[in-house]
């Protein structure tokens, strides 16, 4: 049986079951063990795991919006905080000496206990975010910082919970994504706590404070007195170790972030706490979709416990729901593990028609909200971000956008101005994003045929090709009709489309129709052997940087 007639099978297969045995299924997955996961067709293996297919919800879906939110937003000063604040002489570190105090005398546990969240409204925001046009909503469920935004029954003492909002954050947000009618998602990034906070196990090298430790290697013990008595700061640091090998490999940001060069490699108490975490997270708030912040799976590959998280949501989703509704993100991604998963490509994207579904994950600004990105008027425009997401689906692919939310819980109003212009935009264009899939060729123009920037680890090359200009075409396709966004408004009024030509391999009939989308208004146009010349109206749209032409 070939794989496409096997995935086939399969999705035939699950839904099938009965009722009651989904019901008996589902009651099983309470009675789970510890450590275990959940029973059903997936194990905890490559070989059964590319057995997965993408579920039609997320292929449809198109774009989502994050929140990238935790204690790491309270100081305002952008992405990696906890570990840039224990760099002796970095921006962060002047920057926490100055607002908070020595990290020898204040860490970042003292800055968790600082964090409110006191204006968060999870319902108002997610509203906010159906209405841009998302279908899906994330939100951070911890970051590499190692503090859950969740009701932790593995992480107790260092939880949203039980600590700074003193708030279910994850239970929030879902409640909130739900009441909407947007699927949830949870992006975990806790696995590389181990090496991340490995800066708190230093002290600084000169000054008053020289040789004097920062926080890292604390211990219940040292609490007596202290506000954080009875807590265990190795619960959250996680620093009882041997550091990594310091060196030439770049350190956490390069080979040590994949668990080479020389990265000290956690101890199974620590993946096994990190296993437990994830799953209570998983089996408490069953979300959707689970985005792994890691090369492949966390832990990954001195640890299975990637591959039995993955097993578990697969099957959980199969017991709960009849058929695989899940979805998991992982990231540098080979042949199979493609096929068992969904790639995640950070702050980039591919330059062809990926086989298989993907995500491109990016910011307007910072991943942790910055000041200094609002001071300077430095976010992505809406204009950029519309561009990403044509280019994006036109490819097989979903755009999953973070929104930077202010400590306090709000965005400012910049960032809202920008989601909302995203909003009108899609309101009139959606027709040619959601439910589509890509046509014969993805597009066609100067940035279509220059040469593709390489993607560097996990991603980073966006904005490192040529900017999108009115010269450049992208494809999306639905049913019979084909759409063609245009990437400006040309001057002329007037435009040709090359792969339309008559005669054209990628066409099955000559074109009957042409209209511009979100009016219905029927476009001049003549097929030629030079291609598809179509005249655009005399009013241009009032977000003319991409406009949709539907081609019947």
């Amino acid at each position: 049986m070939k794989r496409r007639d096997l995935l086939k099978h399969m999705g035939a297969a699950i839904p099938a079951v009965a009722l009651s045995g989904v019901a008996r299924a589902a009651d099983a997955l309470a009675q789970t063990p510890p450590g275990a996961i959940a029973a059903g067709p997936f194990s905890p293996d490559w070989n059964s795991l590319e057995k997965y297919q993408t579920p039609d919800w997320f292929r449809n879906a198109k774009f989502g919006i994050w929140a990238h939110w935790g204690p790491q937003c309270e100081p305002e000063f952008g992405d990696w905080y906890g570990r840039l604040m224990y760099e002796e002489g970095s921006d962060a570190y002047r920057y926490h000496v100055q607002k908070y105090g020595h990290p020898s005398r204040f860490g970042f546990k003292d800055v968790i206990r600082q964090w409110k969240a006191e204006q968060w409204d999870p319902d108002s925001l997610v509203a906010f975010y159906k209405q841009a046009g998302a279908k899906y909503f994330v939100a951070l469920a911890n970051h590499h910082d190692n503090f859950d935004l969740y009701n932790s029954r593995h992480q107790p003492q260092w939880n949203s919970t039980s600590m700074g909002p003193r708030k279910d954050l994850i239970g929030g947000w879902s409640k909130a994504a739900r009441a909407n009618g947007l699927r949830f998602g949870v992006s975990v990034h806790a696995a590389h706590a181990w090496t991340w906070y490995e800066t708190a196990q230093g002290a600084d090298k000169s000054g008053a404070y020289a040789g004097i430790p920062y926080d890292g290697k604390l211990t219940r013990a040292d609490g007596k007195g202290q506000w954080w008595e009875g807590k265990d700061p190795q619960a959250l640091y996680g620093q009882n170790h041997a550091l990594s090998k310091s060196g030439g490999d770049g350190g956490v940001q390069h080979e040590q972030w994949h668990w080479g060069g020389g990265a000290a490699i956690p101890d199974q108490a620590y993946n096994d706490k990190f296993f437990n975490r994830t799953r209570d997270l998983i089996d408490s708030y069953d979300p959707d979709l689970v985005y792994y912040d890691d090369t492949v799976l966390p832990l990954w590959p001195f640890s299975n416990a990637g591959l039995r998280l993955a097993a578990h949501m697969y099957n959980r989703s199969i017991a709960r729901k009849g058929k695989l509704e899940a979805v998991v993100n992982g990231k540098i991604l080979n042949p199979q593990q493609r096929r068992s998963m969904v790639l995640d490509i950070e702050r980039g994207q591919s330059n062809k028609i990926e086989e298989l579904p993907w995500q491109t994950c990016t910011c307007i600004g910072s991943w942790h909200y910055d000041r200094r990105v609002y001071d300077n008027k430095a976010y992505k425009s809406a204009q950029t971000v519309v561009h990403t997401l044509i280019d994006v689906v036109s490819k097989n692919g979903n755009l999953l956008l973070s929104v930077p939310v202010r400590g306090n819980g709000t965005i400012d109003e910049q960032e809202h101005a920008i989601v909302e212009e995203i909003g009108r935009w899609i309101a009139v264009n959606g027709e040619g994003i959601y439910d589509t899939r890509p046509w014969a060729v993805f597009g066609e123009g100067p940035v279509a045929s220059e040469a593709a920037t390489p993607l560097s680890g996990a991603g980073f090359n966006e904005g490192k090709g040529k900017p999108f200009s009115a010269a450049d075409i992208r494809f999306t396709a639905k049913g019979e009709a084909v759409y063609a966004f245009v990437m400006g408004w040309p001057e002329s009024g007037k435009l040709a489309i090359q792969a339309m030509a008559s005669g054209s391999p990628h066409l099955a009939r000559r074109v009957a129709r042409v209209e511009l989308v979100g009016t219905g208004q029927a476009l001049a146009f003549r097929q030629t052997g030079e291609g598809l010349q179509v005249t655009l109206p005399y009013n241009k749209p009032e977000l003319a940087y991409a406009s949709a032409l539907k081609i019947t």
